[in-house]
């Protein structure tokens, strides 16, 4: 029996931009760019990033609040890249994206939410947070949890996957990215999490300079600008995503795979 209830497969967005020359082509931003990943049913993915990482775009690609670009949508293993029409809408009822409520939605199978608990008194978000696990239990619903802040994800997620720049850098269970981040991004996001006891607090890494223009991003990895461990090959190649782990997938030069010696 398959158990996967959606898989987003090299996922791009692109918005036009406007021209700044006269006869120039139309220069386009890449809000999502090659973004790849399968969701369980009754499962949670934690999608995590700072601003204008391209998450949000991501969860309104998926549903087609926006068109994407390229590549490939599978729900319940249909294409809904080429849904139309009456297929359309009853697809918009098995998926629907909400944003403060939750539960505005009627028995849907997949919910992408989209910073549900943003802004709200940490009471508040517990209850809301307790009550999507409860309904989750119940009615085998998937989340696509979409939010900033790692503190909240880690309380919901089964797996967290981190984007940066419209890629996703890292995928693991979310044990694993919390007890042992790998990517150089997720270690920075990881260390700047308040914790009681900063003794405590995972050795993180210190980020330099500001993110890059989405528009215009750096060649090879496009983390490597703000990285305190970027070699030469970074400038030159991009970063593929490789298994260094069970279930645990990064997209980092610096990183051995699964079974390298």
């Amino acid at each position: 029996m398959n158990n996967v209830l959606l898989q987003v497969i090299n996922l791009v967005t692109c918005f036009p931009l406007e021209k700044t020359k006269l006869f120039q082509k139309t220069p386009f931003l890449c809000a999502v760019n090659g973004v790849s990943f399968d969701l369980k049913k009754g499962e949670t993915l934690g999608l995590v990033g700072e601003s204008g990482c391209g998450k949000t775009t991501t969860g309104r690609s998926i549903l087609r609040l926006v068109e994407p670009t390229a590549g490939q949508i599978l729900f319940e293993d249909e294409d809904v890249s080429v849904l139309t029409g009456q297929d359309m809408r009853a697809f918009r009822r098995s998926a629907q994206m909400v944003f403060q409520d939750p539960f505005a939605s009627l028995n849907p199978k997949l919910v992408v939410a989209d910073e549900p608990v943003s802004a709200l008194d940490v009471s508040i978000q517990a209850q809301i947070i307790n009550l999507m696990v409860r309904l989750q239990e119940e009615f085998n619903i998937s989340y696509l949890f979409i939010s900033h802040d790692l503190a909240v994800v880690e309380h919901i997620s089964h797996r967290v996957a981190i984007m940066y720049l419209g890629k996703i850098v890292e995928i693991a269970p979310a044990e694993n990215i919390y007890a042992k981040p790998a990517h150089p991004y997720t270690k920075a996001l990881l260390s700047a999490i308040p914790v009681p006891d900063p003794r405590s607090r995972i050795k993180g890494m210190v980020l330099r300079g500001d993110i890059p223009n989405p528009a215009d991003p750096p060649s090879g990895c496009t983390f490597r600008t703000r990285c305190p461990i970027a070699e030469d090959v970074c400038s030159r190649e991009v970063a593929e995503m490789r298994e260094i782990g069970p279930d645990h997938l990064a997209a980092c030069h610096a990183l051995q795979p699964a079974g390298a010696e």
